[in-house]
């Protein structure tokens, strides 16, 4: 359980659980992200700190004719035989939209807009998900750590002394890294008062989920 976060004592903060999210997903020639892989950790606070409720973890079926390449095997370690007894995201993604019974709830991923497409795109699946709004661990990074060339999850993790875990860029590790960097920066910037309560943190970092636009793309709502 990790330190607790002055937010904690602001009731909107505190009532929220916070759903630490990753995919990882093929990138076809053509068409939208497909995703692969989905972890979620959810995580709520108390005076006394951060513990983990729940967590989520499943392989995603592709669509027939989106092959896995030497490239999406080279970054994320997930082959074609591992997906080839997977369920198929409207099974996955309604699996895990049935955890989610006891709002308030709040994403939270490593640039989160990123997540936020593929969630919109799987929306018919996970109505509840897709309507949830998301907190942007790079915008959070950006505003408390400016001094910084980068804010790639790889570059906070040796900033922040985090240390690496095993099978890194599959989904559950970078959940997990991801929810240590998120408390890590809910700590020490409400530590520097540069946010004291939830709103503040959806000022800085905030992101409204994605809608499909007619022609299938994505429009982004901000906070």
């Amino acid at each position: 359980m990790a330190e607790a976060s002055p937010l904690s004592f602001d009731a909107a903060f505190a009532r929220h659980t916070y759903l630490v999210i990753d995919f990882e997903a093929l990138t076809p020639a053509g068409r939208s992200a497909v995703p692969v892989e989905v972890a979620v950790l959810a995580l709520t606070v108390t005076a006394t700190g951060w513990s983990e409720l729940w967590s989520f973890e499943s392989l995603i079926a592709p669509p027939t004719g989106v092959l896995v390449t030497s490239f999406d095997v080279r970054m994320t370690g997930i082959t074609a035989a591992m997906l080839a007894t997977a369920a198929g995201p409207e099974q996955v993604m309604a699996g895990l939209d049935r955890r989610l019974t006891v709002p308030p709830y709040r994403l939270v991923a490593h640039h989160a807009p990123t997540e936020a497409g593929l969630i919109a795109h799987q929306r018919l699946h996970c109505p509840v998900l897709a309507a949830v709004p998301l907190l942007d661990t790079v915008r959070l990074a950006r505003a408390l750590y400016p001094e910084l060339p980068s804010h790639r999850l790889d570059d906070l993790m040796r900033y922040l002394r985090i240390e690496p875990p095993g099978r890194r860029h599959r989904a559950m590790p970078d959940v997990q890294v991801t929810a240590r960097v998120f408390e890590r920066l809910v700590a020490e910037g409400g530590q520097r008062g540069r946010w004291r309560t939830l709103p503040d943190l959806d000022r800085v970092g905030g992101l409204a989920p994605k809608r499909l636009a007619p022609s299938g793309g994505v429009q982004v709502g901000l906070f």
